[in-house]
C-alpha cells in the first residue's frame, strides 16, 4: 500500500518524525520500514544506533541501564532530527519505553509515537522464532518491567501487533492521519 506525500506532509507543514515504539519483539523494525515506505518517509532501526557496548551487553542477557540508554537516545534524537528535516518525515524503529525516554525523544522536533501493543504471549512466540538478533527472549520480561504505559501521552497513538504487517501500517497511517501528524490517508 502506497499513499502519496510529500517531504513536508504534516498538518503544519514541519517535518515529522515518528517512532514506532514498544518492547522486543513486537515488530518495531519491520513496522517501522513498511510504514516508511508507505509513507515515502526515511527509515532506520534505531537498534543501529546503538553503541557496541550496549549491543554486547543484551546480548549477554544483561538489560541495559538509564544510564546505559541516555546517550543512545541522545543520538538517535539527533539523527531522527537531521533526518527530518532533510526528508520532511522520518520513521524510527526505538523502544522507547519510559515516559523518560520519550522526554529525551520529543527534543527532536515534532514526534509523534506509534505504540504497538500485544500480548506477552504473542510477542514471545514471535521471538521464539526470529534468528540472528542481539536481544534474547529471556529479557522480555524486563522489556515489559520497564514499559511506561504511553497511551494517554498526547502524541501516542495505539496499534495492535494481532494482524499482519502491511494492515498494521495501513492502520498507523490512519491513527495518524485522525490525530492530525500528517496529511496521508490509508
Amino acid at each position: 500500500m502506497m499513499t502519496e506525500v510529500d517531504s513536508a506532509d504534516a498538518s503544519n507543514g514541519s517535518p515529522l518524525i515518528v517512532v514506532v515504539m514498544g518492547v522486543s519483539g513486537c515488530g518495531k523494525s519491520s513496522v517501522a520500514e513498511q510504514l516508511a515506505n508507505d509513507l515515502h518517509a526515511h527509515f532506520k532501526d534505531g537498534d543501529e544506533l546503538h553503541p557496541p557496548g550496549n549491543i554486547d551487553k543484551m546480548a549477554a542477557g544483561t538489560p541495559l541501564t538509564d544510564d546505559d540508554r541516555q546517550p543512545w537516545l541522545e543520538d538517535v534524537a539527533r539523527y531522527a532530527a537531521a533526518q527530518a528535516a532533510q526528508h520532511g518525515i522520518c520513521v524510527i524503529a526505538c523502544s522507547a519505553l519510559k515516559h523518560r525516554y520519550r522526554q529525551t525523544l520529543n527534543t527532536a522536533g515534532r514526534v509523534a509515537y506509534v505504540f504497538l501493543e500485544g500480548s506477552r504471549e504473542l510477542i514471545a512466540s514471535r521471538m521464539h522464532l526470529r534468528t540472528g538478533h542481539f536481544m534474547p527472549e529471556t529479557l522480555l520480561d524486563s522489556q515489559f518491567a520497564a514499559l511506561e504505559d504511553p497511551r494517554q501521552e498526547d502524541n501516542v497513538v495505539t496499534i495492535s501487533i494481532n494482524t499482519d504487517i502491511q494492515s498494521i501500517s495501513r492502520n498507523a497511517i490512519a491513527a495518524l492521519h485522525e490525530r492530525g501528524f500528517t496529511t496521508s490517508k490509508p
